[in-house]
């Protein structure tokens, strides 16, 4: 908890000073106040490191000159003096609410994408920036989120526990306060959840939210707005809504000139050119727009990855085979009512989209018709490709605060956040009695108990067992009886894709066997390196036998 109180202290003011700075340079403000500061440095701060991730790793070299500006500029500008604008009762919340962030984001993280996904890919960055064609070494790694390369560049010295979105949360807990946004400190105890880890769920989640209620107050900054929407959808895809609604927004009711979406388009080609990059698609994990680049991954591999995101819509509760066979009526059936807690949210999904979309059909405001819109072109984009209520839980929170805004004034927000923190924080302390109540939930098992050095230090794994293999010019570690590579050394490759390599008659290979920031391509195997690969998965195969 002090490690992360201290890591906020620092990261906090060179953000605002960073927002202060853009907002000089630009001579206009995402938003007002403290908070819109706050937003705008993580925006500009994520833009550039995108950029020269491109040409040098995110290293110290990157996260010391980036400090000494914010700080800098914090100080210059005498930043400090803006905290002093809240209400006794205001700092009496925010003190609060920080020690209860602090407190959840301190435990063990528990989403297995922090351990296969995450983790790796902020390594990769750290170590040598965008490399070209990484997802031939390991698919997942073909993402690169913006939201890692934003905490990759303050994770060698300032965060090393990368525990970046509990500084987001203080960061949303800001703006929830300054303006009086009272019905979004219900979501915040949900968000607890999502705090040990530098997951994109978070980021993209606040943002979300932070966006619609300045659309909602009428927020005419259209250019900014639609940017830092781009900016969203580029941290995770499946936000494609949040640019829609902007768009409809400063088209149809603020009458806004085309020209005042160029930093957006511009942002957008950014993301694309960053995803042909590291994966040879603009869009991850889409194989569409074919440019026929020599680093784009083997298609076998592809469809494989294609297969498994159709079993993970139905919970892997059915083989590829099975769902190949269902019926359109079979299909809609079977994901209506899968076994546990999953089944559940898709009725809820289906059933709050369908009471939103009748309640905008009668109230016929402009604003929430466009809302509306911009939801249902996402849900039926998430259901054609992969129906995976992760990726539509965003949804949730977007239909409550826009019904229920009205409705939760500051007293019952309070009440409602004070009950739902103690709920989520009783969970996250004691998490074998959510797995009792909720055996579906399986997160859940992977979940660490409390430990008294969490007050000073976060809670984080080791492994540092792997084995070290070559294959035609690469040479790559694997992490040791274990699925992942979240502290393996790099270049390294997950287990199961080594089997699919051998299925596929594939290897990843360095385009330079003497610089690996040349990238990787995906080569067929000649016979010695498929003797080599043999070798390589009948050791992974014995490991598991002793």
């Amino acid at each position: 908890m002090l490690f992360i109180l201290l890591t906020s202290i620092i990261i906090i003011p060179t953000l605002l000073g960073w927002g202060k700075l853009l907002e000089t340079i630009f001579k206009n403000e995402l938003f007002e106040g403290i908070s819109g500061k706050l937003v705008f440095g993580i925006f500009g701060i994520s833009m550039i490191w995108t950029v020269l991730s491109f040409f040098i790793p995110l290293n110290i070299f990157i996260e010391i000159p980036t400090i000494l500006i914010g700080l800098f500029y914090f100080f210059k500008e005498k930043l400090f003096l803006n905290f002093y604008k809240f209400s006794e009762k205001d700092n009496i919340l925010f003190t609060l609410s920080l020690l209860i962030i602090l407190f959840c984001s301190s435990f063990y993280p528990y989403i297995l994408d922090h351990f296969g996904y995450y983790l790796p890919s902020i390594q990769w960055l750290r170590e040598y920036g965008l490399v070209k064609g990484i997802s031939n070494l390991d698919l997942v790694l073909g993402q690169m989120s913006i939201w890692h390369i934003f905490e990759a560049g303050f994770s060698n010295f300032f965060d090393p526990f990368l525990r970046i979105n509990a500084v987001l949360l203080v960061i949303y807990l800001v703006y929830i306060i300054e303006n009086k946004s009272w019905i979004q400190l219900c979501f915040l105890p949900i968000l607890f959840l999502f705090s040990q880890s530098p997951s994109p769920d978070l980021p993209v989640i606040v943002f979300s939210l932070i966006l619609l209620n300045e659309i909602l107050v009428n927020n005419k900054n259209t250019s900014l707005l639609f940017a830092f929407s781009v900016f969203v959808f580029a941290i995770k895809p499946t936000m494609i809504w949040l640019p829609i609604l902007t768009f409809l927004y400063s088209i149809f009711i603020l009458k806004s000139h085309f020209k005042i979406f160029l930093p957006g388009i511009l942002i957008l080609f950014l993301f694309c050119f960053k995803n042909i990059w590291t994966f040879g698609y603009p869009v991850f994990p889409v194989s569409m727009i074919d440019f026929g680049f020599s680093w784009k991954p083997n298609v076998e591999l592809l469809n494989s990855s294609s297969q498994y995101a159709i079993q993970k819509t139905f919970d892997n509760q059915y083989s590829y085979e099975e769902i190949q066979k269902f019926s359109t009526f079979d299909y809609i059936k079977n994901w209506f009512f899968l076994n546990g807690i999953k089944s559940v949210i898709n009725i809820l999904f289906v059933l709050s989209l369908l009471i939103f979309t009748i309640v905008t059909f009668i109230k016929k405001n402009k604003t929430l018709t466009f809302i509306c819109i911009s939801l249902i072109i996402k849900s039926a984009l998430v259901l054609l490709f992969s129906a995976q209520y992760r990726f539509f839980i965003d949804v949730f929170f977007v239909i409550i605060f826009v019904m229920l805004l009205d409705f939760f004034t500051k007293r019952k927000s309070m009440i409602a956040y004070s009950f739902l923190s103690l709920i989520f924080i009783f969970f996250i302390a004691f998490p074998s009695v959510l797995a009792q109540l909720i055996p579906s939930f399986r997160m859940s098992s992977f979940m660490g108990k409390f430990e008294w050095k969490q007050l000073y230090k976060p809670s984080t794994y080791e492994n540092k067992k792997y084995h070290s293999f070559e294959a035609g010019n690469l040479k790559f570690n694997v992490s040791e009886k274990y699925p992942f590579n979240f502290d393996t050394p790099i270049p390294a490759i997950s287990e199961s894709y080594i089997f699919d390599y051998q299925k596929a008659g594939v290897f990843p290979q360095l385009i330079d066997k003497n610089d690996i920031r040349k990238g990787f391509i995906s080569k067929k195997m000649n016979p010695e390196e498929q003797k080599q690969v043999k070798k390589i998965t009948e050791k992974i195969k014995n490991s598991y036998r002793q």
